[in-house]
């Protein structure tokens, strides 16, 4: 029993210590914070021992959501373009913490996004959006469906039926056809579907017809 006392009093002072190094952390100037963050998660995401890696995005995903500015919204929507769904939640939460109290910076941040070279950060994004439900989201959510990669497009197509506004139909319409195929999870397990597919689900859901 002592052994484990001991173990939990040591769980105890480390939390002690975390707390006291993150107030500490977070007193500095904004400006000379976002900068020493945003270098944080790009060595983090080049870490080749994995497990750090996760260690410290996970980390940096919270800190990164305490400070203000649009450097720290970049760093989490590059936090959330991470292989590990674990990471990805963490990311995924934190912007949408930051979106409920500063929404422009989250939208200005997703419009950025979209012009860069990301994968798994523009899968997760439209749901993010449809978790903040502002009104500009639908229109943000749609210029996903311009996509190159299918799966992206996919995504924004379950996101903008979930977001359940009807005026989507017509941001769904061009997309009935398409046959690209995508994985998704079904009723019965992952199942193969085609983007079309997806759209013209999407377009009766939202009470519009093909």
């Amino acid at each position: 029993m002592a052994g484990i006392q001991d173990h939990l009093n040591a769980l105890f002072d480390a939390e002690r210590a975390l707390r006291g190094a993150e107030a500490a952390l977070l007193q500095n100037q904004p400006a000379e914070l976002s900068a020493v963050l945003s270098a944080a998660v790009k060595e983090a995401k080049e870490l080749s021992d994995k497990d750090e890696s996760r260690l410290r995005l996970e980390r940096l995903a919270d800190l990164c959501a305490q400070v203000p500015g649009p450097e720290m919204t970049d760093a989490l929507i590059a936090i959330l373009d991470d292989p590990h769904n674990g990471v990805r939640v963490q990311a995924a939460e934190a912007l949408v913490d930051v979106g409920y109290e500063r929404y422009a910076e989250v939208a200005r941040g997703v419009e950025r996004a979209l012009g860069q070279q990301l994968h798994f950060a523009l899968q997760e994004l439209p749901w993010v959006l449809v978790e903040l439900d502002e009104p500009s989201a639908r229109k943000l959510i749609a210029r996903f469906l311009d996509n190159h990669d299918a799966e992206i497009v996919a995504s924004a197509v379950e996101a903008l039926a979930e977001l359940g506004d009807p005026a989507a139909i017509k941001d769904l319409k061009k997309l009935v056809g398409d046959a690209r195929e995508v994985d998704i999870d079904g009723e019965e397990g992952e199942e193969t579907v085609t983007v079309g597919d997806l759209a013209s689900e999407a377009i009766d859901a939202l009470g519009g017809d093909k």
